[in-house]
């Protein structure tokens, strides 16, 4: 599990951590490491005579630039560096920095190889100075990589919003912890492939959601939260329900299906299959488009309605559903049961009239999924800029535990927790497969998971799906459905990489 913290969280732990060792300490560790991966990214031609161009800012994020350009500098790369900061530089880098025979510019000029954008650190405000910005604009004329220290310059690092011209980085060279612009909205895309250094400062964090044994399987969650938690492939299979010896179709879950019509019989179809498709052992379907149910899936056990179907330990209500008097019977009726409950797309629509009203009387686990068009019907608004602050609100203020949908899809429970989604791909921006999500969501919570590790397990092999399926061309809401399965194999069976954040 990986875990970002916001600007106020950093530098608490900074102000900890500087307190038990020597001054400059942690700069000389940033900046070794930031030298370290600037080598690797000259690999192929070599660090000795290589180009390499400082863009520095003030403070500690030009200091750890400057140090960096300085072990550049003496192990034989030409490192020139922009002062953007004037008098406000930092001078012990500085004088470093020409001790080890780098020079100092005047413009962006000449071939690079490699720039450093040390402009802006975690105390910058989103957007760039007329100055700072020439040479951004310029840096990406030459076409050289952009190695961003800590963070790329001109994001808004707590909530991931990126003005137009803030820096467009190939690698991110992040220390001590990971950011929550690193991680979620338009920033994340900006940052590139980000590595973190250690630099000591993990035990002065506020304790973080950890991946061991809570029961059966889960995590374990301490009272301190970090601003965002980003589960791995580790992290989901170890929470993943699985059969055992002792495992029959109603110990593995039940999991009620009341979707589709007669006009949208695909919804149906899609959100069966992706219950059928996770670890429920039995899935009953209810709605209008039996007929079309029946013909796909075989095992799936049909009813007309909600209050025919039988027992189930988790509902999944919504795709395709309608919004008819018929629909908000069908929706009423799931949320009436004392089990989990998954709403989507016309359930949002339908709740979206009084949500307060709909869930007054719910004490079950709901899951809510909207897109940023169905949250805004739910909460007033779009979730603008930050995503986790918006569905961390409508939580809260609901009580349930929200999946806002989005390239970064964010899991946000009541209590503040928020989990990221790190799988996501924009192919999955395609009708249906949010159906498919929401049957999968249903199979993990009648399989006994909690309502945020169903989310986000159903997100991360729903991405994972999409990701598969884009290989193959094309991708449909059928491509994403028919990858689940062996997207799930391989979870299961430890086959899947971690992923860094692109």
């Amino acid at each position: 599990m990986r875990h970002a913290y916001g600007v106020a969280q950093v530098r608490a732990a900074e102000q900890a951590l500087m307190a038990t060792v020597p001054d400059g300490a942690l700069m000389q560790r940033a900046a070794a490491g930031l030298a370290v991966r600037a080598a690797g990214l000259l690999a192929d031609r070599g660090v000795y005579s290589s180009r390499v161009l400082l863009l520095v800012g003030a403070g500690n994020n030009g200091g750890d630039t400057l140090f960096a350009g300085a072990r550049l500098a003496r192990r034989g790369a030409q490192v020139r560096a922009l002062l953007l900061a004037g008098e406000h530089t930092h001078a012990a880098g500085l004088a470093d920095f020409r001790a080890a025979g780098g020079r100092l510019v005047d413009e962006v000029s000449g071939p690079v190889d490699l720039v450093l954008d040390g402009i802006v650190g975690i105390g910058g405000r989103p957007g760039l100075r007329p100055d700072a910005l020439a040479a951004v604009r310029a840096v990406a004329g030459a076409g050289a990589p952009v190695l961003a220290v800590d963070v790329p310059s001109g994001v808004d690092v707590d909530t991931g919003a990126a003005p137009a011209e803030s820096v467009w980085a190939d690698v991110t060279v992040t220390f001590g912890t990971y950011k929550p612009c690193l991680v979620v909205g338009p920033a994340a895309p900006r940052a590139g492939l980000v590595e973190l250094i250690d630099i000591g400062l993990a035990l002065y964090l506020p304790t973080a959601p950890v991946a061991e044994a809570d029961g059966p399987s889960g995590w374990s969650v301490s009272p301190a939260l970090p601003a965002l938690s980003v589960p791995d492939a580790d992290d989901i299979a170890a929470i993943w329900p699985v059969p055992v010896p002792s495992s029959d179709k109603y110990t593995r879950g039940v999991v009620g299906v009341a979707t589709g019509s007669e006009a949208y019989s695909g919804a149906a179809v899609l959100s069966v299959g992706g219950a059928l498709a996770g670890p429920a052992g039995f899935v009953r379907y209810a709605g209008h488009a039996a007929d079309h149910v029946r013909r796909a899936w075989p095992p799936a056990v049909i009813a007309d309605r909600v209050g025919d179907a039988g027992r189930v330990q988790a509902w999944v209500v919504g795709s395709g559903l309608g919004t008819d008097v018929r629909a908000k019977g069908e929706l009423r009726a799931a949320l009436a049961a004392d089990v989990p409950v998954c709403v989507d797309a016309d359930g949002l629509t339908l709740l979206a009239d009084d949500p307060v009203g709909w869930l007054a009387d719910r004490t079950a686990p709901t899951v809510l999924t909207p897109h940023d068009r169905e949250f805004a019907r739910l909460a007033g608004a779009e979730p603008g800029d930050d995503r986790p602050a918006a569905a961390r609100e409508l939580a809260a203020r609901l009580g349930v535990t929200v999946l806002l949908k989005g390239d970064r899809t964010v899991v946000a429970s009541p209590d503040g927790r928020c989990l990221v989604n790190s799988t996501g791909t924009a192919v999955l921006a395609t009708a249906g497969s949010g159906d498919v999500l929401s049957g999968l969501l249903g199979s993990l919570l009648a399989a006994g998971l909690p309502a945020e590790r169903a989310a986000i397990a159903a997100a991360f092999a729903h991405g994972l799906a999409g990701r598969e399926a884009a290989t193959h061309g094309p991708v449909t809401a059928m491509d994403v459905l028919s990858g689940l399965r062996p997207v799930v194999r391989s979870l299961t069976s430890g086959n899947v990489a971690a992923h860094t954040f692109r």
